[in-house]
């Protein structure tokens, strides 16, 4: 199986290689010649097959795309006969991570497969440990080292993490989206990188290693088969995070971002909902505006349509259950004023709001 490289397009051609844009540091390229010369081996044909010449090696500042960071690891993998590219003090032969993709394939939800790889890696080796962990809205991978794994250290955390987002994301068809990631190692002189690695905050020198992202992306159901495994695997094309278009929870993210009750400094009421813009939406979701409304109508709903549907939500409760004034109730449905509210609360219910908290007390 190739390395589940994030940055990498799948649709990416060789002759794409100079226009694609170059993220991937250069360092991790020299960790994988250090894997070839402490086997004694040269990797000049990995090097030609991703057309990196040699002396980039040498320029701390190269980066190279994310299709020649897919042939060269691609190539070691093959003439190393080791998928985990000399981070272990033991090889892990061709196709050892797409036993361990078998062995999660049938789960019933990805908290289940995770689980399962992160468990079934510990019988490949013991040099790292894997954990998947909840805490309230939460999940965490988490990497505990059980050795020094030297000047591969980096390459092989970072590529750790990666991969098994990678394959998460393969698993149940869907964007996940991280919130943060932390690394157990200084940050190395190209830190800069790793906004694009990631794309989330990033913290270095802070143990353990670990992603987190929303625990509701583990309740997810598979959506790969056996057989999409086995095309998967035959054609070893690399399991990306970016070519997934599509995040599975995105209505039920913008919901609660909209839902969310916030103070409002000189407001009657103590919290009202947010009145976020599409922009403000699209830069806490990290994605564009167009990709947000895109997104939204691929999954069958409008960001106008969750807006009136949260604030229709939080006017219905508040008039139910307390004896706000109206214009109270306005501002804490994230109303400018009363009366924008009053047309719009007739439009929903065929009602005004007093007419409707009349009706619901009677």
């Amino acid at each position: 199986m190739k390395s589940l490289d994030p940055t990498a397009d799948s649709r990416q051609k060789p002759f794409a290689v100079a226009s694609a844009p170059a993220a991937t540091p250069i360092a991790f390229v020299r960790a994988i010649a250090l894997a070839y010369e402490r086997r004694g081996l040269s990797p000049a044909r990995a090097l030609d097959q991703a057309q990196i010449a040699p002396q980039l090696l040498e320029d701390d500042h190269a980066r190279i795309t994310a299709w020649q960071m897919e042939q060269v690891s691609d190539t070691a993998m093959q003439e190393l006969d080791d998928e985990a590219l000399g981070w272990f003090s033991r090889r892990l032969p061709w196709g050892s991570y797409g036993m361990l993709a078998r062995a999660s394939i049938s789960a019933p939800t990805l908290q289940v497969a995770l689980a399962r790889w992160c468990r079934h890696h510990g019988l490949l080796t013991d040099d790292i440990a894997l954990q998947l962990g909840t805490e309230g809205d939460t999940a965490t991978l988490a990497i505990t080292e059980a050795r020094d794994l030297g000047p591969l250290r980096e390459f092989c955390l970072v590529s750790m993490l990666r991969n098994a987002l990678g394959l998460s994301c393969w698993l149940v068809d869907s964007r996940i989206p991280l919130l943060s990631a932390q690394l157990a190692f200084a940050a190395p002189a190209h830190a800069e990188a790793y906004g694009v690695l990631f794309r989330a905050p990033v913290t270095f020198s802070a143990a353990p290693t670990a992603v987190t992202f929303d625990a509701r992306y583990l309740a997810l159901p598979l959506r790969r088969d056996e057989a999409a495994l086995r095309q998967m695997l035959q054609h070893a094309l690399p399991l990306t995070v970016l070519q997934y278009r599509r995040d599975r929870l995105l209505v039920q993210r913008v919901r609660q971002l909209l839902g969310a009750p916030q103070s409002v400094p000189g407001a009657h009421a103590a919290t009202a909902l947010p009145q976020h813009s599409a922009d403000t939406l699209a830069h806490l979701l990290h994605v564009s505006p167009r990709t947000l409304h895109r997104q939204l109508k691929e999954e069958g709903a409008t960001l106008q349509g969750l807006k009136d549907e949260v604030r229709r939500t939080r006017a219905v409760e508040l008039l139910h259950r307390t004896q706000r004034p109206i214009k109270q109730v306005a501002e804490a449905a994230g109303f400018v004023n009363e009366k924008s509210f009053i047309r719009a609360f007739r439009a929903w219910t065929g009602q005004s709001p007093a007419e409707f908290r009349r009706l619901v007390r009677v």
